[in-house]
């Protein structure tokens, strides 16, 4: 397919690099920033562009892949009413689409991207959504041409899947971050902490997470649950955080 990107950062980026290595063709980026537009286009063999009036009518899809609050304003200055267009955010609904065009959809890719990283495309679910069957049979043959799960979904089931998203990789990349720090106050690597977090990734790849929890909560361990809490004092947030999240494993596994 033709395709015209209007975004440049990581999903537009991942994306552009996983349709043009599939043999999609890449017309132009679309950007704000000339230069961000420039930098991705020259990636993906395209036209970078930060004018709506530069953009090509021949695309066969205009996917707008821009922080969540953009949406509606890039899909406000869309010229092309009868062109398809998408959006790829987990949470807005397909709906902030309908003034723009007379054929809309999502193509939702869930993963977590970061321009410094690769991503094997192939493994990332798609979750699509359609006003029309001609419009979701497209959507569906773009998201298998480069990857393996392509799954349909209305938009409060995406928002659902985007939710748990949030709770599954954001909040604990954040206490990541956390566990970083605590360890840098003691004079320690967080490199001691990358096996632990490569077995706990590991097990859920084979087990319903609940069935391989660990650790003093769920063992409703209140010594050292004591313990951990008097070395966080002096750490109003990072107690309260501990509390909060220790108490939510003991009553979720005493009503298991």
């Amino acid at each position: 397919m033709k395709v015209v990107l209007l975004g440049s950062g990581n999903v537009a980026t991942h994306l552009g690099k996983a349709l043009k290595e599939n043999h999609h063709t890449i017309l132009q980026v679309w950007s704000r920033s000339e230069e961000n537009a420039k930098e991705l286009g020259a990636q993906l063999s395209a036209e970078g562009i930060s004018s709506y009036d530069l953009l090509n009518p021949n695309a066969d899809i205009y996917i707008i892949s821009v922080p969540d609050t953009a949406i509606e304003g890039v899909s406000e200055s869309f010229p092309f009413k009868s062109k398809l267009l998408v959006h790829t955010s987990g949470t807005t609904g397909i709906e902030v689409l309908e003034k723009a065009s007379d054929k809309i959809g999502v193509f939702y890719p869930l993963q977590t991207f970061s321009k410094q990283r690769a991503v094997n495309f192939e493994i990332v679910p798609i979750a699509i959504e359609a006003r029309t069957s001609e419009i979701e049979s497209t959507l569906k043959e773009l998201a298998s041409s480069i990857s393996e799960t392509t799954v349909t979904f209305d938009s409060e089931k995406r928002k659902a899947l985007h939710v748990a998203a949030v709770f599954a990789c954001n909040f604990s990349n954040h206490f990541y971050t956390i566990a970083n720090g605590i360890l840098k106050d003691s004079g320690l690597d967080f490199g001691l902490l990358r096996p632990l977090i490569a077995e706990t990734s590991l097990k859920v790849q084979s087990f319903f997470p609940h069935e391989v929890q660990t650790g003093p909560a769920v063992r409703n361990d209140q010594i050292t649950v004591n313990k951990h809490l008097e070395f966080l004092k002096g750490k109003a947030e990072l107690e309260e955080l501990y509390k909060l999240i220790s108490q939510n494993i003991i009553n979720f596994h005493q009503k298991s």
